[in-house]
């Protein structure tokens, strides 16, 4: 086990998207766009770590949950960024890739926490 969600890999892997996500669009004019992908990445770290701080098992599944969704609503966020030309092809397929690996994490540590 561990005794913090700032030991968890899945929550620093967030927390590297969430900042990459910032960095990506600092330029970008699409404000609505932008603001919608930004608050996205920072829900997926900031819904790990709310849940790990309950002190309800049922309530942290459930948080883990919602941090999933959220990978789920980047990552339709990022295809609609690429499809309008925000993100190359390369940039997309690797911001992805990464969702998908922090979705599986999140999946695992959900079923890890399950009765």
């Amino acid at each position: 086990m561990y005794n913090s969600f700032e030991e968890l890999d899945v929550w620093k892997r967030a927390c590297c998207l969430a900042v990459g996500i910032y960095e990506s669009l600092r330029n970008c004019r699409d404000y609505g766009l932008k603001d919608q992908m930004n608050r996205s990445a920072v829900s997926i770290a900031s819904n790990i770590a709310e849940g790990a701080e309950r002190n309800s098992r049922a309530e942290y599944i459930r948080f883990l949950h919602i941090a999933k969704g959220s990978a789920a609503e980047l990552r339709t966020q990022v295809y609609i960024a690429q499809q309008i030309g925000i993100y190359q092809n390369t940039q997309a397929t690797e911001l992805v890739t990464e969702l998908k690996e922090i979705s599986s994490m999140l999946q695992g540590l959900i079923k890890s926490l399950s009765p």
